[in-house]
């Protein structure tokens, strides 16, 4: 029973490290840098000027209570509920093939806000493959967050420059060796 476990623990461990090797690097490279955007979209909506209370809410020995203000938008109670959020966004997404240079990525097609005259992309360029195009980079979206949930909330906390770079180039190897590590969604 026992050599039973350890072999199903070898095959799962061996299946685990086979099926990451095999990612799509234009898919999960798109889901990081597709994050990293509507993170960014979804902070830029938020008053600067709210804030939340942070820390201890205990009484301290004289009486009073250890707690500071921090801006709601960079907390870290904000960005966890907006990466709940972030991956249902990716059906406003497909597939991108630059004409000229055939390079190739998932890009926003949806625009943001409606009746905005301008935010509309040239459709003749994207790959509309169906709903499993769509799931595709959901599932791709839900792994990214799962493994480096940590790293976006620290990142996005702190408000550093370049996050494209830093998440998915730096702290992951999403977009390593790929052309998609410099351009924007």
């Amino acid at each position: 029973m026992a050599s039973w476990i350890i072999m199903t623990v070898m095959m799962l461990s061996v299946f685990t490290i086979s099926s990451q090797g095999k990612r799509d690097k234009v898919l999960y490279c798109s889901a990081c840098k597709a994050i990293v955007d509507e993170l960014n979209y979804s902070i830029s909506q938020v008053d600067p000027k709210k804030t939340i209370n942070v820390g201890s809410f205990r009484l301290n020995p004289d009486g009073s209570m250890t707690d500071k203000k921090v801006p709601l938008v960079r907390s870290e109670t904000h960005l966890s509920e907006l990466l709940d959020e972030v991956c249902n966004s990716m059906s406003d997404y497909a597939l991108h093939v630059d004409p000229d240079t055939q390079h190739r990525q998932y890009m926003r097609f949806a625009p943001r806000r409606s009746g905005a005259n301008g935010d509309f992309p040239n459709f003749k360029n994207f790959q509309f493959e169906g709903p499993e195009a769509s799931n595709s980079l959901k599932f791709a979206c839900e792994t990214v967050v799962e493994e480096l949930e940590d790293d976006i909330i620290s990142v996005f906390s702190q408000n550093i420059e370049h996050v494209h770079e830093k998440l998915c180039n730096r702290v992951s190897d999403y977009c390593r060796d790929s052309s998609l590590t410099n351009e924007e969604l």
